[in-house]
């Protein structure tokens, strides 16, 4: 099968235009799949295999929404397969995702975001490019692959917008706020010289050797930046995403806007965050009315 696995995996690249991360996470499901399979050719594969996998990980502890990833991605290989001729059998048609309880995003209050965007800073290169880069993300909901590879051609700071390219190669426009568009402007102009190092590169933020970014390194600068702040919710670059979306829906966005701007190519996506707001109104309730 692995010659197979090859196959599919290029087609994902090439002709579907996965993105990378995409793939590497389809990579590593399917190869726990074929290790359980073992010697095996994809007609030789039944329905009862791919129970048995997915059984297997549920065993190990594997939450419901990461086994249904890997039984999307035994789907695809396994329709994949059946197209191209390779097999006359598709082992996973009749097989149903885990279910299990969807998990509300994590999200700051306004308060939080607050003291994360106004803690205090230096002046310093790296500083100014840390502020400009999380007020840039609360801003535009960014997920945190888009914000790294942010070129300087796909911002506009004087019309007030950025283009990203997110899941799917697609294209999108994101309206940027005052206070982003001024800390990214600052960092352009007094920190962005200075991390280049008299390098060349088309990327908005460099890192302190004047080269991109790792999803990685803005990571442990979030969390850097949240202890210095004192906001005790637990955070990553995701939660500013789910902030952004929440907060936009409570003052009133509608929710086809808020799609556009994330990115999601379903609203059902979207629909996660009507949830996180209706808790938090009970939550507010719960902690303020007199009878609540």
């Amino acid at each position: 099968m692995d010659r197979y696995l090859d196959l599919f995996l290029n087609y994902l690249l090439v002709e579907k235009g996965a993105a990378a991360n995409t793939v590497s996470a389809y990579s590593r499901d399917l190869n726990r799949y074929l290790l359980f399979l073992g010697e095996r050719e994809p007609d030789g594969i039944r329905p009862s295999d791919v129970t048995g996998f997915l059984a297997k990980l549920k065993g190990e502890g594997i939450a419901p929404r990461s086994r249904a990833r890997a039984l999307s991605a035994l789907r695809m290989l396994h329709r994949f397969l059946l197209r191209e001729g390779y097999s006359e059998l598709n082992p996973t048609a009749i097989i149903e995702a885990p279910k299990g309880v969807r998990k509300l995003p994590a999200v700051l209050s306004g308060r939080e975001v607050e003291a994360l965007l106004s803690s205090p800073l230096d002046t310093g290169a790296q500083e100014l490019r840390d502020k400009a880069m999380l007020e840039l993300l609360y801003a535009t909901g960014l997920r945190v692959s888009e914000l790294v590879g942010l070129k300087l051609s796909e911002v506009n700071l004087s019309a007030g917008y950025l283009m990203t390219i997110g899941k799917g190669d697609k294209e999108r426009l994101v309206p940027m706020g005052e206070s982003a568009c001024h800390a990214t402007g600052v960092y352009l102009q007094q920190a962005r010289g200075e991390l280049l190092k008299e390098k060349a590169s088309t990327l908005l933020f460099l890192s302190r050797l004047g080269g991109g970014m790792s999803r990685q390194a803005f990571w442990n600068i979030i969390k850097k930046r949240a202890l210095q702040a004192g906001v005790r919710t637990s955070i990553s670059p995701h939660t500013l995403r789910h902030s952004f979306a929440t907060h936009l829906l409570e003052n009133g966005a509608d929710l086809r806007s808020v799609q556009i701007m994330l990115g999601h190519a379903d609203l059902s996506s979207t629909q996660i965050y009507t949830h996180v707001t209706r808790e938090r109104m009970k939550k507010l309730h719960a902690d303020f009315h007199p009878r609540g």
